[in-house]
């Protein structure tokens, strides 16, 4: 008896009821499906923030088991949200068929055609997040973000690239959209797609709103890339020629990085807003991004968060067409698992802010301060380094699924993206030492990720692949270089030294300190007191062992009171300042639950923010590394 079976059948003796027996839920061939399933999302129910789903079905009579998509692609873990599926029916020729969830996998139906049917007809709805508390809000009264996997069911038994689809979506009247998916025809607001697999349906997402301007990023080109923005406000919409220019260049750089792309056209989605959720999210032909609402009306000050477009648009060379071999499986139903992050997260947000500088979407002063950032995060911001190292992380998306967590510094959390970052930064550093500065991890991009230009399917690879292409640059102990790094207890910042720049702290707060604060109305004291607050005194993040934790505060508290005096940003700074040559310790007044109490913190050593200082006698890799091409 198989294990369904035989779970259906200890179910049926314990409820007093008999269950259908089906089959295991059958593996995937790599063979095509027979037919075109065609699926229509009514996309118009805005108040709500419903989507409704018609789906028709090719057939042939007996048992078949239809998927929810578990496994997404960009989020590396099993989040599929089956919980927002819901009034699911089928039918054949006007009759009703029963279906049944199967009982060891709650992302699979079951259920059997008749005989002589030869079309199904599934309708159901994807009931969207109302609030954050539920998920990404998908649907607001100006803009929509239309996800395949969330709205499509695909019967299981083969590869999902074997799979095709014809979509169409209905959208609210009015509305624009962006797609990497080809339009085949419109009526009204109707809009229907050319047939594609269900692979690449998936790596497709739409945007959609009222506010919408399209921006040709690489004007003439034989290969189009297009900015496509939607906003809450029309004036949001409004393009500085500088800008411009950057997004341009943003172009050119990661085309002069790979020397080759891997995609027929690609379209950056970009929502400007304080409602729709906040995204960024790689595909191989577009990329789902969000920003505040001044990303482009403000662009002096609105530059912490733009290496965004940066990062995923790298992703279509590494992630999407070189990607992990455990990280790529033949349906989404199927175990991914994400060893190779450190890879293609690490080096991904590596070129990412490095592009970034070099593209004009940062200066250098800007990348500068968010290395430094970074490399006190990894000094003295990560005890949590002593008992985990970087590749145990990549396990972070299956773990905590991107949920928040009380003590990130110790518990760590996905540290494969900035961690694996140093990391590469050290790989950069050793290249240039090796060749005496001819060779870099350009080089390593142009031939790892550069390799066959304009191919677009995916390109797998593993660790060893990734250390033979360093040795083919620089002979060297790749291996236990990387190792030491990924699977140790060790000082990442120190990437940082190798570059030419050393960490140091002092009491002024750097531009990019500032600006972040700023963003996320907060005060940042993590490398004096301890802890982060946001503007009301509730703990943004509390150090692991930092002074302020081992003086009792924690993440759950509000800080009423800094010696005596109301709460503010300014009372808290002034504290820490006056405290430096002093013995009376810094005294909080915090409420936990209903409770209040005054927590002592015995702390003299002033404020501390991190910078980078050029280290004397030794090659400045990083000015040239963050220098355009």
């Amino acid at each position: 008896m198989n294990k369904h079976v035989f779970a259906a059948a200890a179910l049926s003796s314990v409820m007093g009821f008999t269950l259908p027996a089906f089959a295991d839920v059958p593996n995937p061939i790599d063979t095509p499906y027979s037919g075109t399933i065609k699926i229509a999302v009514d996309a118009t129910d805005l108040a709500h923030r419903i989507f409704k789903i018609n789906e028709t079905i090719p057939v042939s009579a007996g048992e078949m088991t239809l998927l929810y998509p578990q496994w997404i692609p960009g989020h590396h873990s099993p989040v599929g949200p089956i919980s927002q599926l819901a009034g699911l029916k089928m039918s054949a020729k006007g009759k009703v068929i029963e279906w049944q969830r199967d009982p060891g996998n709650v992302y699979a139906f079951n259920l059997k055609v008749p005989k002589g049917v030869r079309e199904l007809h599934v309708e159901y709805q994807f009931l969207s997040p109302q609030s954050s508390a539920q998920g990404r809000v998908m649907m607001t009264p100006e803009m929509l973000n239309l996800q395949w996997d969330t709205v499509a069911l695909y019967p299981a038994g083969h590869y999902s690239r074997k799979i095709k689809f014809q979509p169409s979506v209905t959208l609210p009247k009015g509305w624009q959209f962006a797609t990497a998916l080809e339009k085949s025809s419109q009526k009204g607001n109707t809009v229907t797609f050319e047939g594609i697999d269900f692979e690449n349906l998936v790596d497709s997402p739409m945007f959609a709103g009222s506010h919408y301007k399209r921006v040709d990023l690489n004007p003439n080109a034989d290969t189009p890339v297009f900015l496509n923005v939607f906003a809450d406000k029309e004036k949001d919409l409004e393009i500085s020629a500088e800008g411009l220019t950057a997004h341009r260049e943003l172009i050119q750089q990661m085309y002069a990085l790979y020397g080759a792309h891997h995609f027929d056209h690609y379209d950056f989605l970009l929502a400007l807003t304080d409602k729709l959720g906040g995204i960024g999210m790689e595909h191989h032909r577009s990329s789902e991004n969000s920003a505040k609402e001044n990303y482009f009306t403000d662009w002096d000050k609105s530059w912490v968060g733009r290496d965004l477009l940066a990062h995923e648009f790298n992703h279509s060379w590494n992630g999407k067409y070189r990607r992990p071999d455990a990280l790529w499986t033949p349906t989404y139903n199927q175990v991914k698992e994400a060893n190779g992050l450190w890879v293609y997260e690490g080096q991904t947000q590596f070129w990412g802010q490095v592009i970034a500088a070099r593209s004009g979407l940062w200066s250098q002063e800007n990348a500068m301060d968010m290395l430094a950032r970074l490399g006190a995060t990894y000094d003295q911001g990560r005890p949590g380094m002593a008992w985990r190292n970087i590749l145990d992380t990549t396990n972070d998306p299956t773990i905590a699924q991107r949920s928040s967590l009380p003590y990130r510094s110790y518990q760590m959390s996905e540290d494969y993206y900035s961690g694996g970052e140093l990391i590469w930064f050290a790989v950069d550093a050793k290249l240039r030492e090796l060749s005496n500065n001819s060779h870099s991890l350009d080089d390593f991009a142009q031939n790892f990720f550069g390799v066959n230009p304009g191919d677009w399917n995916v390109l797998t690879y593993k660790f060893d692949d990734v250390i033979n292409t360093l040795n083919g640059i620089e002979k060297y102990q790749w291996d236990d270089f990387i190792n030491s790094r990924l699977k140790g207890h060790v000082n990442l910042s120190k990437s940082l030294e190798d570059q030419g720049w050393k960490l140091t702290y002092n009491d002024k707060a750097s531009d990019g300190i500032k600006a972040i604060e700023s963003r996320y109305k907060s005060t940042d004291l993590l490398y004096s007191l301890g802890f982060s607050v946001n503007k009301e005194g509730k703990m943004r993040d509390v150090l692991w062992d930092s002074p302020a934790f081992n003086a009792g505060l924690a993440p759950s508290m509000q800080i009423i009171a800094v010696n005596n005096t109301q709460f503010s940003a300014d009372a808290l700074k002034d504290a820490v300042t006056d405290a430096k040559g002093s013995k009376a310790p810094i005294k909080l007044l915090v409420k936990n639950f209903d409770q209040y109490s005054e927590i002592q913190i015995d702390y003299h050593d002033g404020l501390k923010y991190p910078h980078l200082e050029r280290i004397e006698g030794k090659p400045d890799y990083l000015s040239q590394l963050l220098t355009a091409r």
